[in-house]
């Protein structure tokens, strides 16, 4: 009668959300300001005050034809070349708009990619600890999703293991830095090795691999650079959202770049566009292309975040924790304290407490807590995580 696999996808919540949800209920019975939900990575920081004034001034002089009308189905093309400028002052490339389609966000730039180089039986491959999604978004395009073991002593590649997975089936690697959960951010060492293991294996199976790099945290990074992956490698796909930067989430804009250097560059662009065809993506929302477009090049906030970083890591370092220090993005991800991270998750909210298991993201034995939310919040959580570590300690 229906699609059983559209069906299970539909009635079974993440584990993130699912937490989120109970901390709502939960909030309600006790009072919010006694619920510490590390659950849900949205942006507290608050939307830019030249995000507004871009929207307003857009809404009261522009056409209104112009503002809420269709775009072509790539993007405006005047937004286009100004983010491709923006993109070449920044990174030193030499992009133009018709290397970039506009997207509702990164999880459409995502999913349209897989989309346009999915065919049957490939396989795509990420790294452990990976944003779950992308399963669930690999497997819809009838390809399969590989996951490489994590390097939990400073969540950088398991090249080893890597190189054991590809196979002549491999279309794509998937990479996400900042990273969600870990807050590592890839090496300039660990992105050209990257790139010389997947050029050797493009000329063994005699056809190219492509990375895929997931990037909506770039400009929440502390003091450290995030290498611009297609300056690296040519077969790279880049997907880009100001969800994150602008704390625009609910907005859903982002785009894709497609470099002139990825192999036959005009199939791959054509394949993005059909893709997003048969995904239904007429063209991404038409004021936000303008406000983007108005925005290109101006900085981010990450004030906040770097003060609640460090505030978590150490507060939790101190209670006993282990945890690597996190570059960037918006996410701790310390060792759980005890195997089963499920059953300390559960621990955690005796206290109040609303924490992610890592095994949702491929690392058994690890939590995630997202620190986008107030830094007075965080405060007044660093008793109850001590509370915690002492329940296992006796």
């Amino acid at each position: 009668m229906v699609s059983e696999k559209m069906y299970r996808l539909g009635t079974k919540k993440s584990t993130i959300r699912t937490i989120f949800e109970f901390g709502r209920k939960r909030a309600a019975e006790v009072g919010e300001e006694n619920i510490f939900d590390f659950s849900l990575g949205n942006p507290n920081v608050p939307t830019p005050d030249f995000v507004r004034d871009a929207a307003i001034e857009i809404l009261t002089n522009e056409e209104p034809s112009a503002v809420h009308g269709y775009t072509v189905a790539p993007g405006n093309p005047q937004v286009r070349e100004i983010l491709a400028k923006s993109i070449n002052e920044r990174f030193g490339t030499n992009f133009s708009g018709k290397n970039l389609f506009i997207t509702a966000g990164a999880a459409a730039a995502i999913t349209i990619s897989f989309k346009a180089l999915a065919e049957p039986g490939d396989e795509f491959i990420t790294f452990a600890p990976y944003f779950p999604e992308y399963k669930c978004f690999v497997e819809s395009v009838g390809a399969e999703l590989k996951v490489v073991p994590a390097q939990p002593e400073d969540w950088q590649i398991n090249f080893d293991a890597f190189e054991k997975m590809l196979t002549a089936n491999t279309k794509a690697v998937i990479i996400n830095s900042p990273n969600n959960p870990s807050g590592a951010i890839y090496s300039e060492a660990t992105i050209k090795k990257l790139a010389e293991i997947l050029a050797a294996k493009s000329k063994e199976f005699s056809h190219p691999i492509f990375i895929i790099s997931d990037e909506p945290y770039r400009e929440i990074a502390y003091d450290i650079d995030v290498p611009y992956v297609p300056n690296f490698y040519a077969n790279t796909l880049v997907c880009y959202s100001y969800s994150k930067s602008f704390s625009l989430p609910g907005e859903r804009i982002g785009y894709i770049v497609v470099p002139d250097e990825v192999a036959d560059f005009g199939k791959i662009y054509g394949a993005v566009a059909g893709a997003a065809r048969v995904l239904t993506h007429v063209n991404a929302p038409s004021l936000w292309q303008l406000v983007i477009a108005k925005c290109a090049g101006k900085p981010s906030d990450i004030s906040i975040y770097r003060k609640n970083a460090k505030i978590l890591y150490d507060g939790l370092t101190d209670a006993g924790f282990e945890c690597v220090k996190p570059q960037g993005a918006f996410y701790l991800f310390p060792k759980a304290l005890e195997p089963d991270d499920y059953k300390f998750c559960e621990r955690a909210k005796k206290f109040d407490l609303l924490l992610v298991p890592g095994a949702d993201f491929g690392c058994p034995g690890y939590f995630r807590a997202a620190y986008c939310i107030k830094t007075e919040t965080i405060e007044r959580s660093l008793p109850l995580f001590k509370k915690l570590a002492a329940e296992y300690k006796n």
